[in-house]
């Protein structure tokens, strides 16, 4: 049946057509955008997953960066430590020269005078973007003993985390302006009177709260044999030595750094009698530098305390104590050497992880660059053939509407006589 007011052949080309247009217009919307996910309505999974992904990616961007930072700053801290490696170890020969009878040993400390200062220089000048790590004020308020680097941006199961890498600034720093702490007393006990004699029985030593040790003596032991035995048990901080003038065992604990002084306990059992009071050691200060920390040296009389920041051995003589203080210098400087050392080692060690990092967030923005492109990006090759595909069916559907259309035209030659 033909019917005027009803084209039903036109109604069908004319949805045809107009999906055909909607189908054509997707696809040059993903031509146009290079992607077949470019809204939520298009996919509403693979969208929000999309979005996440690129907002993270964005995160490991800012990672990047802070590495970059964090590796240029470490740079600049590994290289002060490294340069001053050199320096202390020419003030520690220097020393070592000294040590000889008769050398002019105020021509000497000019030397070590300028060292010291160019010490010092290697340390303020390590800055970079106004950080210094090996040169600090940790009485400032804004001082923080711990440095983080951010490494890592994560997600898992909804749940942010940030991972850094730390520096221990109180590991690694060589001056320190802060003002030195007064020490707390160590505290020693002991028998109250008498002389201490030689004889067999028990010394007991406990430092702070840690566990007591005894160390066994006989009739044929000595004040300098005992001394060494104590010294062989290694506890932490304990140091002994022997005064020959009153004839007592010298018993101290150093502070430990950045800790609380821990007290000595001494105690004389079966039958041994000690001194009036036995003597203690002064307690170093807590949070000094490598380099300005005080060590403390025992002389035979009385304990003296240096640092390598201002050794001075201008004064000294040929005389057997000032002798014996040049050595204990010469050990400090060491000991200086080899923490300077381990904390450069232990910055390089960091330096290389910040590497490596640096390496993998590279590599891992790829991955969620790659990871996001398979799941929105178009395929441009697909893409383009459909899209000639849909023009030729919207020229074909507009060609049908035309057709359609001119049914109506036809039934006009009907009526015409």
């Amino acid at each position: 049946m033909t019917s005027l007011l009803t084209n039903t052949s036109a109604m069908t080309a004319l949805q045809t057509l107009t999906q055909t247009n909607k189908n054509l217009a997707m696809s040059q919307n993903r031509i146009a955008t290079g992607q077949r996910v470019s809204t939520a309505s298009d996919n509403a999974a693979y969208w929000s997953i999309a979005t996440t992904m690129r907002s993270d990616n964005k995160a490991l961007g800012a990672v990047q960066d802070a590495l970059g930072l964090g590796a240029a700053t470490i740079d600049t801290m590994y290289t002060g430590l490294n340069g001053t490696v050199e320096v202390v170890s020419e003030i520690k020969a220097k020393l070592v020269a000294a040590r000889t009878p008769g050398v002019d040993r105020d021509k000497i400390q000019s030397e070590i005078g300028e060292l010291q200062k160019q010490l010092k220089n290697t340390g303020d000048s390590a800055v970079f973007n106004g950080e210094n790590w090996i040169s600090v004020d940790s009485n400032s308020t804004s001082y923080n003993s711990t440095k983080s680097v951010v490494s890592s941006f994560s997600r898992a199961g909804g749940v942010v985390q940030i991972d850094t890498v730390t520096v221990d600034l109180e590991a690694i720093k060589l001056y320190d302006q802060k003002a030195d702490a007064t020490p707390a007393t160590n505290v020693v006990t002991g028998a109250s009177t008498g002389t201490f004699v030689a004889a067999a029985g028990n010394i007991t030593v406990q430092v702070g709260t840690g566990a007591t040790v005894n160390v066994a003596t006989t009739t044929d032991s000595t004040l300098a044999s005992i001394a060494k035995d104590i010294m062989k048990l290694g506890i932490d901080g304990l140091t002994v030595a022997v005064d020959a003038a009153t004839s007592q065992l010298v018993f101290a604990n150093r502070a430990q750094e950045n800790g609380a002084p821990a007290g000595v306990t001494i105690t004389l059992n079966s039958g041994l009698t000690g001194p009036a009071a036995l003597a203690t050691a002064p307690a170093t200060e807590s949070g000094k530098g490598i380099l300005d920390k005080s060590y403390d040296a025992y002389n035979g009389t009385a304990w003296e305390t240096f640092s390598v920041a201002d050794i001075d051995i201008s004064a000294l003589t040929d005389n057997a104590a000032d002798l014996s203080k040049l050595e204990t210098y010469i050990s400090g400087v060491d000991d200086a050497l080899s923490t300077i050392t381990d904390a450069a080692t232990n910055l390089g060690a960091i330096k290389n992880r910040i590497g490596l990092q640096q390496d993998f967030v590279k590599a891992l923005k790829d991955s969620l660059d790659r990871g996001v492109g398979q799941l929105v990006d178009a395929d441009m090759n697909a893409e383009s053939t459909r899209l000639q595909a849909l023009q030729t069916q919207q020229q074909l559907g507009i060609q049908a509407l035309s057709i359609a259309n001119s049914g109506s035209q036809s039934i006009l030659s009907l009526f015409r006589g």
